[in-house]
């Protein structure tokens, strides 16, 4: 982000989410995966693609935040 100022940089770290990433299990499988992982977080489910894009939209609105990663895990990294 300094070397690249005034450009601004930032990233979004998604954790688990429901997307066509995980189209290799089967069905049952990845459901498997989103309620066990969902259970296990803070917030109780794993992400949608939305959660993320609200994120990302964020950082693109907000004109002063540089160098920043937004983590969007449901609290992963708190368990």
């Amino acid at each position: 982000a300094v070397e690249l100022a005034p450009i601004r940089v930032n990233a979004v770290s998604p954790g688990v989410v429901r997307t066509n990433l995980w189209q290799s299990m089967s069905a049952p499988e990845r459901e498997r995966l989103y309620e066990s992982v969902g259970k296990s977080l803070p917030v109780g489910r794993v992400g949608e693609a939305h959660d993320v894009a609200q994120a990302y939209l964020f950082l693109m609105q907000e004109g002063l935040s540089t160098g920043q990663t937004v983590v969007v895990d449901g609290g992963t990294v708190l368990v």
